[in-house]
């Protein structure tokens, strides 16, 4: 088991020298890398999201990790990925729900500091009720997403589908 983690922790150590930085620090291989708040940059997407790619790419192999922004009461509408994901809550409440109901009183409320894993291929839906909230997301690419709702769009005010 120590053998596992330690050829893990090597495993990831070495893909996040290798990957390119998007909060534009400048580095080389053999550099610590650090982005302070004020560093990263925010790009705006629909209903008011934001988005930022840290670490990596999400659609080329590797580790990558990015962080959203979602205003109160906008949720992803169900969806599904094909990798893993890491989700870790850095600041308010991220209300996560599974499956296609995308009914907002059947989330699970997660406080800051807290972590979910979501495995590929199960269908979720997740953003923020009340609070502005934001999170970061870790996985390995390429990742792909599926909408169970696609003609929705990828964001909304939750309410029960079925």
């Amino acid at each position: 088991m120590k053998f596992i983690l330690n050829i893990s922790a090597v495993i990831i150590a070495c893909a996040l020298n290798a990957l390119p930085l998007t909060a534009q620090a400048q580095t080389t291989t053999k550099d610590f890398v650090t982005i302070k708040r004020e560093q990263i940059v925010w790009k705006d997407g629909d209903l008011g999201v934001k988005s930022t790619v840290l670490f990596g790419d999400p659609s080329k192999p590797g580790l990558y990790i990015v962080r959203n922004i979602f205003p109160a009461g906008i949720m992803s509408t169900p969806h599904s990925h094909d990798q893993d994901r890491y989700v870790t809550v850095i600041r308010g409440t991220w209300n996560a729900g599974t499956g296609p109901s995308w009914d907002p009183a059947s989330t699970n409320g997660l406080p800051t500091g807290s972590v979910m894993f979501h495995p590929a291929g199960a269908v979720h839906f997740d953003g923020s009720i009340k609070d502005e909230t934001e999170v970061q997301i870790m996985g390995m690419g390429p990742v792909t997403t599926k909408s169970v709702y696609p003609e929705l769009g990828r964001f909304g005010n939750a309410r029960k589908m079925n």
